[in-house]
């Protein structure tokens, strides 16, 4: 009786297929990077949905917001701020599940690239000690691993596999072991000692992290507090009043000042989530 035998074939490939994204290759335009920004926070998010499916979610949450002021109220106004308020709302909540999925996985890595070394050092090839490791690791990293050791099975080369996984997570580690892996199985060398070096250097710098977080921390805290206080405000005299907007509306200079506050509170934002952002990142 006789068997046969699959080997793994860059022919398999081609069944392999893309998320639905709105973003476009070779777009600089800013709608493009918009859309671009918008598929990122929902890939690094692990939600497990489509952009287009979180953002009928976003306008699902936008209009059931709205509906429920509007039934309360009965003022366009109110009704269009609540609106805003579920669109924005929804998207808070996948920053807060990327960022807490991506503080996992730095976690993770260093503790990940030891059990590489180790599967190394045992005798195993690059490619079986990544399938190996993607088997022991749990999710989120498991998965994102999980994902890239198919397309070593499938036929694929290590660095067409391993391109997509620093995108998805967000994080730099992941591209400088990317990085590790490809130029190891290009030039060769001792990857154990790399792998060893490598989690050494990202303990370190999460230690590092940790203790600037815990630093700044008040400051922070202060500068989220100063970020949330003027739209829970409005929020407070729109339930206490529904015509407090549309009388400040009535004025000329009812309308510049609500425009110019707008407009600061919208650039402090951008200030202060982009100073967090570089701290948060590893």
């Amino acid at each position: 009786m006789t068997t046969t035998t699959l080997t793994s074939t860059s022919d398999f490939s081609a069944i392999l297929k893309s998320h639905d994204e709105f973003g476009v290759e070779d777009d600089s335009s800013l709608s493009n990077g918009m859309n671009r920004h918008f598929d990122d926070l929902v890939i690094q998010s692990g939600i497990g949905l489509s952009p287009p499916m979180v953002l009928a979610l976003v306008f699902c949450s936008a209009v059931t917001l709205s509906g429920i002021m509007f039934v309360v109220h009965e003022n366009l106004l109110t009704t269009t701020v609540a609106a805003v308020i579920g669109c924005v709302l929804s998207v808070m909540v996948l920053f807060f599940m990327r960022s807490r999925r991506q503080k996992t996985l730095s976690e993770q890595l260093p503790e990940m690239i030891e059990e590489l070394a180790r599967a190394a050092k045992a005798g195993r090839s690059l490619e079986q000690a990544l399938i190996w490791v993607s088997q022991q690791v749990p999710a989120p990293l498991g998965s994102e691993l999980k994902l890239c050791t198919r397309k070593l099975v499938l036929g694929l080369d290590l660095q067409i596999a391993f391109d997509e996984l620093p995108h998805r997570t967000g994080l730099v580690a992941t591209r400088i072991l990317t990085t590790v892996l490809t130029v190891h199985q290009q030039t060769g060398g001792d990857l154990v000692s790399v792998l060893d070096r490598l989690a050494h250097s990202l303990r370190d710098r999460a230690q590092f992290l940790g203790r600037l977080k815990a630093a700044t921390s008040a400051s922070r805290a202060t500068a989220i507090l100063m970020l949330i206080l003027p739209p829970a405000i409005v929020l407070f005299f729109l339930f206490r009043d529904n015509e407090y907007l549309a009388n400040l509306f009535a004025s000329e200079w009812g309308r510049r000042i609500t425009i110019a506050a707008v407009v600061l509170d919208l650039i402090g934002a951008l200030w202060v989530f982009r100073i967090l952002k570089t701290s948060q990142r590893v």
